[in-house]
């Protein structure tokens, strides 16, 4: 059965025109990064791939790292994100890269 939702219904929900779309990514760094290399390194992730993609990182770690990234305003992120996200962490001194499919941050 179709729901007729008022705006600020599908608002509040984050369905329909709301719905926000976003993945998670983890990753391990190598045993021979120091804390100010890692430091650097997450700096420059959120510099290079976040900002520009006017993207939100939200997470964090001291070796192994987790996250979720999704866009800073109500919308959904794209496939060409994921793949950004991904590409800047191949050759960094990192192993164990995962980044999960795009999925509804609200509703899983």
């Amino acid at each position: 059965m179709a729901q007729n939702r008022s705006r600020r219904l599908r608002k509040k929900l984050r369905v329909d025109e709301f719905q926000e779309f976003g993945f998670d990514i983890n990753w391990v760094f190598d045993e021979s990064v120091s804390e100010a290399d890692i430091d650097a390194l997450v700096d420059q992730f959120i510099d290079e791939v976040i900002e520009p993609r006017q993207l939100g990182f939200h997470g964090g770690g001291h070796k192994e790292w987790e996250g979720i990234v999704a866009t800073q305003a109500i919308g959904k992120c794209t496939d060409e994100d994921v793949a950004a996200a991904k590409a800047f962490w191949q050759g960094k001194p990192v192993s164990g890269i995962e980044v999960s499919d795009l999925y509804d941050i609200w509703w899983g």
